[in-house]
């Protein structure tokens, strides 16, 4: 998510729309009518709210929480990603592009990048490492396979 997206702070953000964006965190799908209800205001200003929060950026798209393992995508991996010299931005860029990467994370510390993605097996794990690593600017890769999963998704309110 570029910064242009992480416009109005929470703190800037009004009781009642912190409360709409926990009820579309917990069911993206509810009716605009029940959510009105829920946090008690009229369909008109509730749309009104909904129209600010997506046009300011905090609110970035309704979208179904998937069970992966269900389409068979049941190995999740974490590669540490050390990339050469100020390609950090465009490397990330180009791995984000890939379908079956979750997240990618500029981070400090011996590694640039952090990547969450999701595999059907190993064979599709080793063949996205061994892509990974006939990349230029990609010096060294640390892979951890997730044994299992206590919290996936996490909701922010």
């Amino acid at each position: 998510m570029s910064s242009q997206h992480r416009k109005g702070p929470k703190g800037k953000l009004g009781a009642v729309d912190l409360q709409i964006i926990k009820a579309l965190e917990e069911n993206s799908r509810v009716s605009r009518r029940k959510l009105a209800q829920r946090v008690g205001l009229t369909p008109k200003i509730l749309h009104n709210r909904l129209t600010r929060l997506e046009r300011e950026g905090i609110v970035l798209a309704y979208v179904p929480l998937v069970d992966s393992s269900k389409l068979d995508y049941a190995l999740t991996a974490i590669i540490m990603i050390q990339i050469e010299g100020d390609n950090i931005i465009e490397v990330e860029n180009e791995i984000a592009k890939e379908s079956n990467v979750l997240s990618v994370y500029g981070v400090t510390g011996e590694y640039d990048t952090v990547v969450f993605a999701k595999f059907r097996d190993n064979y599709g794990l080793n063949s996205f490492l061994k892509k990974l690593l006939t990349e230029p600017f990609i010096k060294h890769t640390e892979t951890f396979v997730a044994l299992n999963s206590v919290k996936e998704y996490s909701k922010i309110i």
